[in-house]
Parts: C-alpha cells; structure tokens; sequence
C-alpha cells in the first residue's frame, strides 16, 4: 500500500509540476510515468497473496468478511482486502500447576470439587485445531484470540462440570479413563459448534489432597499385608495337608505291617538274621531259638 501512495504522490507532483514555471517541469513526464509504474506495481502486489502451507486466509473489505477462504500458495484476490491468516494445524494449549509448562504464567492447573466434597488439581492438555471452511466464522463471531475465548474457558468449565459427578479417588484410580472420555465428548461438541474440533485431550497429571494420598497410601499397605498373610496361611495349609497325609501313609503302613505278622513269619525273620549273623567273620555268640521255650547257645571265634 505503500508503494501505491508514493505512485500517487509521485502522480499528482507531476501534474503540479507541468504547470508551474519550476524548473523541474521539464521532468513532469519522468514523474508521471514513475507515479503510474509504482502504482501498477503497488496494485498488482496486492492483488497476489502468498498463504503459507497450514494456514488459511480469511479475507475482509471494509469490514465485510468473505465465507471463501484462500488455501495455501499464491492467490489473486481483490487489491483492496484485508488477508489474514489462520493456522491450521494442530495446536495444543496446556494448563499445568508447574510454572513454564503451560501457556499462563504460574499455576493454571484446573482445581475442581469432587463428588465427595474434596478438592483435586488436574494437569492437562488440549489438542485442537482449526476446521478450515469454519475461519471466516470464527474471524468474524470470535476473533484471533479464540484460544482464549472458546478453548480455555469451555475446557475448564467442562472439567469442572463433569468432576462433580466422581469421588476424588476414583478420578485418580478406577474412573480415570471413563472421566477422561466423557470430558472429551463433551468438549468436542461444544468446539464444533465454534468451528473448532477436538484432536485430543490428555490428562496429564491428577493431585489428590494429602489426607487422600495418606488414605490410599494406608490402604494398599494394608491390601499388601493382606495378601501376604494369605500367602503365609496358604502354605501353613499346604504343610498340614502334607504332613497329614505323610501321617496316613505311616499309619496305613503300620496297620498292614500289623496285619500280616506272624509267629512263623517272625520266627522265619529271626532264622535268617542269625544265618547271616553266624557266616559273619566275626566273633560272635549266636543264640537260636530251638521251639517254644528253647534255644541253642553258639560261640564262634
């Protein structure tokens, strides 16, 4: 636009110039053509807009923004318009309770009541982005800073929603997941009605109270213990059982043993052993029993 306006000037002195007694009206020509060029050369570098790849432009005259946008490469528009462009691709926006994380400065973590009355701090992440026939919308209805207008305060708002509905410890434990879809369902319809869409949300970190972080702490110390004890009883058990049944087996052994001794089979038993006791080379005195009541004396040197 500049160029144009010194094309003009240039123009305008030179008619100025040619009908004065100035001793430059003999270059009143040279100015006229220069002022014609340089607002040719003004008009035509208005007319051809570079989008860059990811972006979008949005064009608006005298106030009147056009529902086509301009994809990215060279495009002829109307001199007089106003191009802005508009990033595409996927932007994500942080609020995070560590300062330098997230886009705010210090604390912006997402503090929410639960259901149970407790006060639990959420991290968390957002992946969105433009849909591309939907920028004229939200350069005309919300503006250039619709991070802060839609993504910002409908996320927190969401979350703080949805968070009264779970007890502290199920956010942070066994509902984690159910709680982090149902925020994104939520989340998803209310950018779409904005020209927005929802990429992601990610829950990055979920602080309990310490009183619950003590609490839970106790608890899986004593689920532990538990377990080992049922640990220990379960071999304690495994031990009676065996030596129960290794009882048993001597019982058993005991009761046939009983049943099938007899004075003959003892007697047979009692010949043997001094048979092999008396081929011993040994010295030794071997009693024998001779019948009831009888026996014969051996000494062997």
């Amino acid at each position: 636009m500049i160029i144009v306006i010194v094309g003009v000037f240039l123009l305008v002195a030179g008619f100025v110039v040619s009908k004065s007694d100035s001793p430059l009206a003999a270059n009143s020509k040279s100015f006229r053509i220069g002022g014609i060029v340089l607002v040719v050369v003004g008009l035509l570098s208005k007319c051809v807009v570079q989008i860059d790849a990811g972006r979008v432009g949005v064009q608006s005259l005298f106030g009147n923004v056009n529902d086509k946008t301009l994809q990215s490469g060279l495009n002829f528009v109307n001199p007089l318009v106003n191009v802005n462009e508009m990033d595409i691709k996927t932007q994500n926006y942080t609020m995070s309770a560590i300062q330098g994380e997230g886009q705010k400065y210090g604390d912006d973590a997402i503090k929410v009541l639960s259901s149970d009355g407790l006060e639990v701090t959420i991290d968390l992440t957002v992946l969105f982005k433009i849909l591309p026939k939907q920028a004229p919308f939200i350069y005309k209805e919300i503006g250039m800073n619709y991070v802060d207008v839609v993504v910002r305060p409908i996320s927190r708002t969401r979350i703080r929603d949805i968070s009264a509905n779970y007890e502290a410890v199920a956010l942070y434990s066994s509902k984690r997941e159910e709680y982090q879809q149902k925020i994104s369902t939520f989340i998803d319809k209310d950018f779409k009605e904005r020209g927005l869409i929802l990429e992601q949300l990610l829950i990055r970190n979920i602080s309990l109270p310490e009183s619950v972080k003590k609490s839970i702490e106790s608890k899986i110390n004593a689920e532990q213990d538990a377990q080992k004890m049922q640990f220990v009883l379960q071999k304690e058990k495994q031990e009676a059982e065996r030596k129960r049944v290794e009882a048993q087996g001597i019982s058993d052994y005991q009761r046939i043993l009983t049943s099938t001794l007899t004075d003959k089979l003892l007697q047979y038993e009692n010949i043997q052993a001094q048979k092999e006791l008396a081929t011993s080379q040994n010295a030794k005195i071997v009693i024998m029993g001779g019948g009831k009541g009888s026996s014969v004396l051996l000494n062997a040197n």
